[in-house]
C-alpha cells in the first residue's frame, strides 16, 4: 500500500528518526534483560515504596472511567464504539490489529479523522456510518509493544520499533486536535515486563512532547499490567511515568499467558484448562488486588478485565446467563477496589456503567480504596495445580479457537467473534500456550478420556477441525504446529508470523 503523503510529512519523519536515534539501543537493552530468568526474581526497590511519592494529578477527562470499549482502529467499529455511550474507547493497534501494514495505515488514517469527529464508512453492503462530530466518549489509543518492529519503515536501513512508529504517528497527527475536543493525547502501554521497559517509555513521551511542543505531563497513559514480571515491580513500573501515568489495568488474559511464559523451563509447572482459572483463584485475585492498591497508593486509577461476551440478540437465554456471569465478575472488581472496566461490546456497556454508577454510588472512582498490605510474591505464586484429567472437550476448544483466530489473523484480521466471546492475540496466546506446556511437561496430563496429551491426539483432533470447518485454513494448521510444536517456546506469535507469514 502506498503510504499518503500527508501521513507521513517531513516533520514526522524527523521526529521518527529522532526517536530511533535517541532510544533504540535503550530499548534493545530493556528487551535482552527478557531473556534473562532475572527480571521474574528481582526484588521490589524497598527506596521507591517506601518514599512518599505521588504521579501527576489526573486531568478531569480521566477522573471518570466506569466503562471503556476496546477493539481494533478500524473506521466501523471506531464509529460504534464512540457512539457507545462507553467512557472511553481504546482503539488498539496491537492485539485486536495484526500488524499487516496496509492495515495499520488504515487505522491511523481513521484515528486521524476520528479525533476531528469527521470519520465515515460506507460498508460493502452499501451502509453508511457517520461519527457524531460532538461524540463525548473519550477517545485513546494503544501502539504496539516494544518488541515489535515496523520493518515497512527503515531508519538508516534498520526497522524501527512498532511503538516509536504508532506512537509518534498517533500524537503528531491527533494531539491538538484531541486538546481542541476539551480531551487529551491519551495512550495505553501494553506488554511492559519491568521498570527499565516503562524508563523507555518515559523517554519516548518525554521526547515526543518537546519535540511536538507540549507541556510536559500532557501525554498521559495507562499501563497494562499484563506480564508476570509486571506483577512483581508495579509501583516501581508506575514510579518510572509518574509524570505521565494516568491508570493501571489488569489485562488478565495476557497475565495468563504470561505466567506460563515465564515458568517455561519448569516442567513440572502445570496450569489447568483456561475454564478453570477464573479471577477468584487465588493467584488471579492477588494480582488484581496488586493493581488497585498500586495504582490508587499513587493517585491513579485501576481498571479491570475485560468483559468478552459477545450477546446474541436472538439468543436472549444465552444472553441473561452471560449477563449474569459479566455483573458477578464486575462486583468483584468494585469490591476489589477497581475503577472501571472494559467490555468488547457495546451492548455491556449500560450494565457495567450502571453496576459502577451503583457500587461507586456516582463518585468519579474510589481512589481512597487501598487494598493491604502489598500481595506477596508468595500470593502471586500460588499457582493451582492440576488435580483431575483435562477435559478433553477444552483441548479441543483450545485447538479450534487457535486455528479460527490464526485464519483470521493471517488474513488480516486481529480481533474475531468466536463461540460469543471476543478473541484476540491475548486469548489465542492463552490456547496456544496452554497446549504447549501440556504437551511439553515433565509428565503430559491425562485428559479426561484416559488418553495423554500427546502430538498423535493434537493432529487427531486439528484433522477433525479441518474436517468440520472448511473455512479454517492449511496456512493456519501449519502456523499452528511451528508454533505447538517447538520444544522451545516462541515469545510471542504475533513477531513469528509476521517475519514468515505476513508481507
Amino acid at each position: 500500500m502506498e503510504v499518503p503523503n500527508w501521513l507521513l510529512p517531513p516533520p514526522l519523519h524527523t521526529l521518527l528518526r529522532r526517536l530511533h536515534k535517541a532510544l533504540a539501543p535503550e530499548r534493545k537493552a530493556a528487551l535482552r534483560a527478557r531473556k534473562s530468568t532475572s527480571g521474574i526474581y528481582s526484588q521490589p526497590s524497598q527506596a521507591i515504596r517506601s518514599s512518599q511519592w505521588q504521579a501527576r494529578p489526573l486531568p478531569p477527562p480521566l477522573q471518570k472511567r466506569y466503562v471503556e470499549i476496546t477493539g481494533p482502529a478500524e473506521p466501523k467499529l471506531i464509529i460504534n464504539a464512540l457512539h457507545s455511550g462507553a467512557d472511553a474507547f481504546m482503539a488498539d493497534l496491537e492485539d485486536a490489529l495484526t500488524p499487516h501494514w496496509e492495515r495499520q495505515l488504515q487505522a491511523q488514517e481513521a484515528l486521524y479523522h476520528a479525533a476531528r469527529g469527521q470519520l465515515c464508512f460506507t460498508s460493502p453492503e452499501g451502509k453508511e456510518y457517520r461519527l457524531d462530530p460532538a461524540y463525548p466518549t473519550l477517545l485513546l489509543a494503544r501502539p504496539r509493544g516494544l518488541h515489535l518492529v515496523e520493518r515497512h519503515y527503515c531508519v538508516d536501513g534498520k526497522p524501527i520499533a512498532a511503538s516509536f512508529f504508532d506512537t509518534a504517528v498517533y500524537l503528531y497527527h491527533n494531539a491538538e486536535a484531541l486538546l481542541r475536543r476539551g480531551a487529551g493525547p491519551y495512550l495505553y502501554i501494553p506488554k511492559i515486563e519491568s521498570p527499565a521497559e516503562a524508563r523507555v517509555w518515559a523517554h519516548l513521551l518525554t521526547l515526543c512532547e518537546e519535540t511536538l511542543g507540549l507541556p510536559l505531563g500532557t501525554i498521559r497513559v495507562t499501563v497494562l499490567i499484563e506480564t508476570f514480571p509486571a506483577a512483581l515491580q508495579v509501583e516501581e513500573i508506575v514510579y518510572e511515568l509518574r509524570e505521565h501515568i494516568a491508570g493501571l489495568n489488569a489485562g488478565r488474559w495476557d497475565y495468563l499467558f504470561s505466567v506460563i511464559k515465564a515458568h517455561q523451563h519448569q516442567r513440572h509447572f502445570v496450569l489447568p484448562e483456561r475454564e478453570a482459572l477464573t479471577m477468584e483463584v487465588p493467584f488471579l485475585r492477588a494480582y488484581a488486588e496488586e493493581v488497585v492498591r498500586a495504582a490508587h497508593r499513587r493517585g491513579i486509577l485501576a481498571i479491570g478485565g475485560m468483559s468478552a461476551f459477545i450477546p446474541d440478540r436472538k439468543n436472549p437465554e444465552l444472553n441473561a446467563q452471560a449477563f449474569a456471569r459479566v455483573e458477578k465478575d464486575k462486583r468483584r472488581e468494585i469490591a476489589q477496589g477497581f475503577d472501571g472496566a472494559w467490555v468488547a461490546h457495546p451492548d455491556l456497556v449500560p450494565l457495567v456503567r450502571d453496576l459502577f454508577e451503583k457500587g461507586l454510588q456516582s463518585r468519579p472512582n474510589q481512589l481512597e480504596k487501598l487494598p493491604s498490605p502489598p500481595a506477596t510474591r508468595e500470593q502471586l505464586c500460588a499457582f493451582p495445580s492440576l488435580a483431575k484429567p483435562l477435559p478433553l472437550q477444552s483441548v479441543k476448544r483450545n485447538i479450534e479457537v487457535f486455528l479460527f483466530y490464526l485464519t483470521a489473523w493471517l488474513q488480516g484480521q486481529g480481533a474475531v467473534a468466536l463461540f460469543h466471546l471476543m478473541e484476540d492475540t491475548a486469548t489465542a496466546e492463552i490456547a496456544r500456550a496452554q497446549l504447549w506446556q501440556w504437551l511439553f511437561a515433565e509428565k503430559p496430563p491425562l485428559t479426561d478420556r484416559g488418553a495423554p496429551i500427546s502430538v498423535a491426539l493434537y493432529e487427531s483432533l486439528i484433522a477433525e477441525a479441518l474436517q468440520t470447518y472448511p473455512n479454517i485454513s492449511a496456512q493456519a494448521a501449519r502456523l499452528l504446529r511451528e508454533l505447538v510444536y517447538s520444544p522451545t517456546f516462541i515469545p510471542f506469535l504475533t513477531s513469528y508470523a509476521y517475519r514468515r507469514y505476513v508481507p
